[in-house]
């Protein structure tokens, strides 16, 4: 059964899979910031207060279930001494803006294809932290053979697994095979804090009325 902490690496995922920027590393800031924000995400997550939600992305950022990569190898290892703790600091991830974080590719391979469980096995994952290919790793797709290494192409193609794509937002079809800056049914981007459609005013995921300026939201 997956808990927050998949959910999280999901929701990452099929962020990066929109923008082709699953094989690109990008600085930690961006999970919290940009990527898969509190406000905008914490139905999905099923996180019930914002410290969960920090919890969920310190626990990602440590390198648990080894979803991903995080630089430099100090700050990984600050934050799992921080999660081993008995009341860690759940927003130290905060302290270092400067981290960068790579997808584990195995991991996100697993997601993308569809597995019940989608965390590497142990050999992938060391070998994804350790810049090895496992060895005798099985194909992931059934399409023309990719040099060893080209982790871009591997994940990229799969992308097209997650159609059809829906707005987080109002749940309605979304165009496929270009990018979606803006949903055309309502308006809201696809990731970033969620505004009423009526006057911009900042609202929480599951409100049918904006608080500012009392318009029906249409959202779900």
């Amino acid at each position: 059964m997956p808990d927050e902490l998949d959910r999280l690496f999901e929701c990452l995922v099929r962020v990066l899979a929109q923008d082709a920027r699953l094989a690109v590393p990008f600085p930690a800031m961006e999970i919290h910031e940009r990527l898969v924000p509190y406000r905008s995400n914490r139905s999905r997550l099923n996180v019930a207060t914002h410290q969960d939600y920090e919890m969920t992305v310190l626990r990602l950022l440590a390198g648990e279930r080894g979803y991903v990569g995080l630089e430099p190898e100090e700050v990984r290892d600050a934050m799992q001494r921080e999660l081993a703790g008995p009341n860690p600091d759940t927003a130290l991830f905060r302290n270092f803006p400067d981290a960068r974080v790579a997808v584990n590719r195995f991991a996100a391979e697993r997601f993308l294809r569809g597995d019940a469980a989608y965390a590497p096995p142990p050999d992938e994952a060391a070998s994804e932290s350790s810049g090895t290919a496992p060895p005798e790793a099985e194909p992931v797709l059934d399409e023309p053979d990719v040099p060893q290494g080209d982790a871009t192409f591997v994940i990229e193609a799969r992308a097209d697994a997650l159609q059809p794509q829906q707005c987080p937002y109002c749940g309605s079809s979304v165009p496929t095979g270009r990018k979606v800056n803006f949903c055309p049914h309502c308006g809201q981007p696809p990731s970033g804090d969620l505004k009423c459609p009526a006057c911009g005013a900042e609202v929480d995921v599951g409100w049918s009325y904006c608080v500012s300026c009392g318009r029906a939201t249409g959202f779900e």
